[in-house]
């Protein structure tokens, strides 16, 4: 493994890049930790295009980690070029990274294609950024944005939209009235359970969508029964 360089140093550690790109794991994480306890703003681009690539998630943290010990002025730009990258990867990564540094200059970049990916990850890192970064006077239409998603994906995925939705409050609530009165069974049980959440953040996800998918069996005839018994 790659020794951490204790001393002062006037320029990056010319052995980082090829530790990163190490067969071992552990090697890598080394290098990505030394890259954060020392930072140095020429080491970027090589983080950067590490995470577009990087197939080991605590690897990836620990790189993340080190980009956010940079200045934004050095981290965020390179950054936002990644978004527009090929690499699901590579997108996926920048927006959690940016999700992490939290610079609002970052929002504008925070694309309705970003938000809407066909890729499951990165519209996830796309939610979870959007709702850090937004600015107030575009909370309304965040949510709407991510309101209609509902119903998308596995367990997983209908978690992080619920969850990005709760972020943004009271803000969510006329969007999420617009999925309670869909046509589809699977919307509707994700906006019930997502409204459940909003009202009770500590709430479990799973009794929250099991209670939703009786209530949307029920009809809308008969949910507000089971509302006035809680």
């Amino acid at each position: 493994m790659i020794p951490i360089d204790t001393t002062q140093r006037t320029a990056p550690d010319a052995r980082l890049p090829g530790a990163l790109s190490s067969e071992n794991p552990s090697t890598r994480l080394q290098a990505a930790l030394a890259a954060g306890t020392y930072p140095d703003a020429r080491l970027v681009g090589v983080l950067v295009a590490r995470c577009a690539i990087e197939p080991d998630f605590f690897v990836r943290d620990m790189l993340t980690w080190a980009l956010t010990r940079l200045p934004p002025e050095s981290t965020v730009p390179a950054l936002l070029v990644e978004l527009g990258s090929e690499v699901a990867q590579a997108r996926s990564q920048a927006l959690h990274t940016l999700s992490k540094i939290g610079d609002g200059a970052a929002w504008p970049a925070i694309t309705r294609s970003l938000l809407h990916d066909a890729d499951d990850e990165v519209a996830r890192s796309a939610w979870r950024a959007a709702v850090v970064l937004v600015p107030d006077g575009e909370r309304q239409r965040l949510a709407v944005d991510l309101a209609a998603q509902l119903g998308r994906g596995d367990r997983t995925v209908r978690l992080s939209l619920s969850r990005a939705l709760v972020a943004l409050g009271d803000e969510a609530g006329p969007a999420l009235r617009t999925g309670l009165a869909s046509a589809d069974p699977e919307v509707r049980e994700h906006a019930r359970a997502t409204e459940r959440l909003l009202l009770d953040p500590d709430a479990e996800f799973d009794p929250a969508v099991d209670e939703a998918k009786r209530i949307v069996a029920l009809g809308p005839d008969r949910a507000g029964e089971l509302d006035a018994d809680r």
